[in-house]
């Protein structure tokens, strides 16, 4: 069940529920209440003109059209004086109607439904997350910023001029698609020390215009279990949505020595 059907679905018997509940309670309470000894005086005016009872729940209309609701205390006593004063009586029996029993029966067990499938559906979601200790540490260079390039690079030509061959492909892959040409799956740079291999790394990112991330081999390697896998498709995931990108990963062999 997709995210947007979940919600309506959930919308749809909230609102269901919201209705019946209104409608429920606006069959049973249509009327303004009346004081019981207003009633009384009323009755004894001779100004009552029709009483419905329910129980002790007096639904009545005056001799003026007005409509009102009240309780009585002694239904027995009430009726002598109801015949007394030839008023239209109506009774009806006080057992609850079918449907309250039924509005009293679900309403509860589907709030208690919806409640669960909502705490189920955000538990889902926090196990569908990473962890926040489990999330990549790459350092993010958007193409926006000041980009650099071949040109901020001294020395190694050879390496610049291998390298321009995947800068071509990340601006115009479309013309080596047609060609029958795929992309390099990587490219490994060796050197000391401060020869430039991050440099050269974001220059190829700042030549072609796109999003580089730099991310260092060691935090691939956690003491626990899991989380150095969890940080690959971590990072992976987020060069996905930001493709075409480079993403740069220094000290790759502290991965093969552990």
């Amino acid at each position: 069940m997709t995210k947007l059907v979940y919600t309506l679905f959930l919308l749809a018997v909230l609102g269901i529920i919201g209705f019946a509940t209104a409608l429920f309670w606006k069959l049973e309470n249509t009327r303004p209440p009346l004081k019981y000894n207003d009633f009384l005086t009323s009755l004894e005016n001779s100004e009552i003109a029709e009483v419905h009872l329910k129980g002790g729940n007096i639904s009545l209309t005056d001799i003026y059209g007005r409509e009102f609701s009240t309780f009585s205390p002694d239904v027995d006593a009430l009726m002598g004086k109801l015949v007394h004063k030839k008023v239209s009586i109506i009774t009806e029996d006080d057992r609850p109607s079918p449907f309250g029993n039924l509005l009293t029966v679900t309403l509860p067990i589907s709030i208690i439904l919806i409640g669960g499938l909502l705490v189920m559906r955000s538990q889902q979601r926090k196990s569908e997350e990473e962890p926040e200790f489990a999330k990549n540490k790459a350092i993010h260079f958007d193409k926006n910023n000041k980009p650099i390039t071949f040109d901020d690079v001294a020395g190694i030509p050879e390496a610049k001029e291998e390298l321009k061959e995947i800068v071509n492909f990340l601006k115009e892959p479309k013309k080596f698609s047609r060609l029958g040409a795929s992309l390099p799956k990587g490219v490994l740079l060796q050197g000391l020390p401060g020869t430039g291999k991050t440099l050269l790394a974001k220059a190829i990112a700042g030549e072609a215009g796109v999003p580089f991330y730099s991310f260092s081999g060691s935090d691939f390697v956690e003491m626990f279990v899991g989380v150095g896998a969890s940080r690959v498709r971590d990072l992976f995931r987020e060069a996905k949505k930001n493709a075409p990108c480079i993403v740069f990963i220094d000290e790759i062999d502290a991965v093969g020595a552990h």
